[in-house]
């Protein structure tokens, strides 16, 4: 339960991989030490844990040689539980503190019953954040915060009355992204699938188009509004589909971006291009992770959970991820 003090045992279970590629066959379930907290670290005992696209994408050998650092390879880095230990030079937590974490992305870890986190990207939780409400927050919520920050958006009041569009914004970023803008005061325009239309605007998008018909797939707003920004959150839709779209300074935030999107930032930078692309690679900060985690708290961000799996399943929940169209975040629980 959470809040409870337990002394950790020697061996956990885990899920793993030994190689590249594979998708979810290719990970296998193992017993392995618990590790133990160094300086400025704790440690936790996991009760949930959310996968992200990067997280197959690594494995897949996308992201080599940077990760995975080494194998075999325990992923995941998004996760909530408690705390069963404290390393030196830790004075903000105590064992039985909830949490939420974000782990180093070079060790991974969040598929297993504990993990090591840094204190600095580790913030606590009250009762009344869920472990799969906390889970879900690091990477995805981070994304769109800070996509929407680069756009201009203000959360303490002070910010212009912008026009953003979301795209994919069913998914795991676009859903925190629609809520975020409109707690910013933005107009809100987003695309997503017809069967998620009602849940997207019951979050607050103020139009929604299906990306499935002309309109949609044209992403015009209805009210003839150009867009200040775009947190764009889906693939296969490059800049000139946004340009004739944009307002005069409009910023486009590509949160996934490939080699052609890289290039087409470095030329619009190098010109001083007024309209511009700019791919967005999270930056992870404890000031953000609180955040957001307080605005869960009070009732103002909501998590939304496509589906949940036992660790035991963890191969169905990465296959989930890999397969697309989840309607916000595939959480793996570690109970059960």
């Amino acid at each position: 339960m959470a809040g409870a003090a337990t002394t950790p045992p020697a061996m956990m279970r885990a899920v793993q991989y030994d190689a590249c590629g594979g998708g979810a066959a290719g990970l296998k379930h193992v017993e392995v030490p618990v590790p133990s907290a160094k300086k400025n670290e704790v440690l936790l005992k996991l009760e949930a844990a959310t996968i992200n696209p990067v997280d197959w994408k690594i494995q897949k050998g996308m992201l080599r040689p940077l990760l995975p650092r080494r194998l075999p390879f325990i992923p995941v880095t998004d996760v909530a539980g408690v705390v069963a230990g404290v390393g030196p030079g830790v004075n903000d937590f105590a064992v039985g503190d909830q949490v939420v974490a974000m782990l180093n992305s070079m060790n991974g870890g969040g598929l297993a019953e504990y993990a090591v986190a840094a204190a600095n990207l580790t913030v606590k939780r009250t009762p009344n954040v869920s472990a799969a409400e906390g889970a879900g927050l690091p990477i995805a919520a981070g994304t769109a915060l800070q996509a929407l920050r680069s756009i201009g958006a203000k959360f303490d009041g002070t910010g212009e009355p912008l026009n953003v569009l979301v795209t994919a914004a069913s998914g795991g970023v676009g859903l925190y992204a629609v809520q975020l803008a409109k707690l910013a005061n933005l107009h809100v325009t987003a695309t997503c699938g017809a069967r998620n239309a009602e849940l997207v605007r019951g979050l607050g998008a103020d139009e929604v188009l299906d990306y499935r018909t002309p309109e949609g797939a044209a992403m015009r707003s209805p009210s003839g509004r150009r867009y200040d920004g775009v947190v764009h959150c889906t693939v296969g839709v490059g800049w000139p589909a946004f340009e004739p779209l944009m307002a005069p300074r409009g910023k486009v935030v590509d949160i996934t971006p490939n080699f052609s999107a890289m290039l087409t930032s470095a030329l619009h930078a190098v010109t001083l291009r007024r309209k511009r692309l700019v791919p967005l690679l999270l930056s992870p900060n404890k000031a953000d992770l609180e955040f957001l985690v307080g605005l869960v708290e009070e009732g103002k961000l909501r998590t939304v959970v496509d589906s949940r799996f036992p660790l035991g399943d963890a191969a169905k929940a990465w296959q989930k991820s890999i397969d697309g169209h989840a309607t916000g975040k595939i959480v793996v629980e570690m109970e059960g």
